[in-house]
């Protein structure tokens, strides 16, 4: 079969984009294949955090898969400026995750030292801190801080530059952006691939599925079992303030423009992309508790999404073993992610080593059975 592409990704948020950006910049011919505007994309529900100190509980490999990430950031900040001119308003102060009781410290003091107790792990560098000591580097903070966790590899962006640069990069790296190409159908044919489309057929040699929640559909059409599923998050962004807070924390963040964030919403098992005001409103309550400053400020926007979350909350990377050619990528990190997806997946995409080069995050470890 004579293709149209090289390769097709299968989703342009965040993940589909960087790793569609890296094929492209690898010399291949690529088509990305996206809904439109109303797409039910993670990528808008993300919080712009770079972050590293909650990851890998479970699986050592995607702390230091994460950590690799972050690392690469400045690199690949400086790869996307200069071929798109887009400032991605990187950072890495280090980030806190700030805690409202002495429960609260004492339950993240155990999640990060069960972190690093398990074998194989590459010791995660961070501290527990004291109210004093918080204030020291967050002067802002409220009686109610109790204390907080920090890890110096932390850092954050501006993620709708992040997107807007991903899919410049990868425009000005050859890469072919279809809009409207919501895949309805994914077939093996002649050694190769047909995604049918409602905007038409695409034939590639290769298929990429980043299709976020859908790809569990998409997966199932060529022997990939990805277990995805939907976990609803809510964000209220503030109007623009006099710069405070000089270090992303997991639920507060201030813009690069000024405007701070709110994140602090995690609702299994809810699809619909309403907002709710009575999760608003602790996110809200909450947030001022931690920075008083806050109380009197405007909300100006606020908006529900669907995050992508895996059975075991870390990436899925694998190749189809029925359909070899066919490839899955799904992570709820697409910002964190985004450098090791462009510069250390993509060529394993491309030649064709994701299973042998990624096995820890095959889909294959969701089969293990436990005998007794």
């Amino acid at each position: 079969m004579t293709s149209d592409y090289d390769i097709a990704v299968i989703g342009g948020g965040l993940v589909g984009t960087a790793i569609a950006y890296g094929l492209a910049k690898a010399g291949q011919r690529v088509a990305l294949l996206d809904e439109d505007d109303r797409a039910r994309r993670a990528s808008v529900a993300n919080f712009s955090l770079i972050w590293v100190q909650t990851k890998g509980l479970g699986m050592p490999e995607y702390a230091d898969w994460s950590r690799g990430a972050a690392d690469l950031w400045p690199q690949f900040r400086d790869e996307i400026a200069a071929l798109t001119e887009i400032d991605l308003a990187f950072t890495r102060p280090g980030g806190f995750h700030l805690c409202l009781s002495d429960a609260e410290v004492e339950a993240r003091s155990s999640h990060l030292s069960r972190i690093n107790a398990q074998p194989g792990m590459t010791p995660l560098p961070y501290e527990i801190l004291g109210h004093n000591a918080v204030r020291e580097m967050l002067p802002d903070i409220g009686p109610e801080v109790v204390g907080a966790s920090y890890c110096p590899l932390d850092g954050q962006c501006n993620s709708m530059r992040l997107f807007w640069g991903l899919h410049t990069a990868f425009y000005r790296s050859g890469g072919h952006y279809r809009s409207r190409h919501r895949v309805q159908s994914l077939a093996a044919r002649d050694g190769g691939f047909i995604a049918t489309t409602e905007s038409g057929a695409i034939s590639a040699g290769k298929v990429v599925i980043a299709a976020g929640n859908d790809s569990r559909r998409l997966g199932a059409m060529v022997g990939i079992d990805a277990q995805v599923r939907p976990q609803r998050g809510q964000v209220l962004v503030t109007e623009r303030m006099k710069p405070f807070l000089h270090y992303p924390t997991i639920t507060v963040r201030q813009a690069d423009e000024g405007s701070v964030m709110l994140g602090d919403a995690i609702e299994e098992g809810d699809t619909s992309l309403a907002v709710g005001t009575d999760v608003l409103a602790k996110m809200a309550d909450r947030a001022r508790r931690m920075f008083p400053g806050l109380a009197n400020v405007n909300v100006v926007r606020t908006w529900a999404a669907q995050r992508v979350m895996t059975r075991d909350g870390c990436p899925i990377y694998d190749e189809s073993r029925s359909h070899p050619g066919a490839f899955v990528a799904n992570c709820h990190s697409g910002v964190t992610l985004a450098p090791r997806h462009a510069l250390t997946l993509a060529p394993l995409i491309a030649g064709s080593h994701v299973a042998a080069e990624l096995p820890a995050f095959g889909t294959e470890r969701f089969d293990v059975s436990t005998v007794y």
